[in-house]
């Protein structure tokens, strides 16, 4: 199935929803880490998204292959930091954006892969 927009993309859409979870869950956070984790932490997850979207527009396989990598580059980031928050602060559930976040990276190494096998 062609897709005309990356909007269309099953991964877009879910990086939306990782969004969505994690400025849920660092409204909670404490207001001395505004400029720590709760910005790091949003940034990343609005890389996730905003690469795929940007690699798609693209239109070549290897520009959106890169903007994959780097989207699954800021997953990882974003792991990361859920990892430390949940550490610094064990009072605050961050399971509800490690689910979501997994599928994400899932889909995008699947994809690229895709992309790898079709290159040659």
């Amino acid at each position: 199935m062609y897709v005309e927009s990356f909007k269309q993309l099953t991964v877009w859409q879910r990086a939306i929803e990782v969004i969505k979870e994690i400025y849920q869950v660092t409204a909670r956070l404490p207001v001395a880490e505004q400029y720590g984790l709760i910005g790091q932490m949003r940034r990343a997850a609005v890389s996730i998204p905003a690469n795929i979207a940007e690699g798609k527009k693209r239109k070549t396989k290897r520009d959106f292959r890169s903007f994959l990598r780097t989207a699954d580059g800021s997953a990882a980031e974003l792991e990361t930091l859920i990892i430390v928050a949940g550490q610094v602060y064990p009072t605050i559930d961050f399971s509800r954006c490690s689910s979501p976040l997994t599928e994400v990276q899932k889909m995008l190494t699947a994809m690229i892969q895709k992309l790898e096998a079709s290159k040659s």
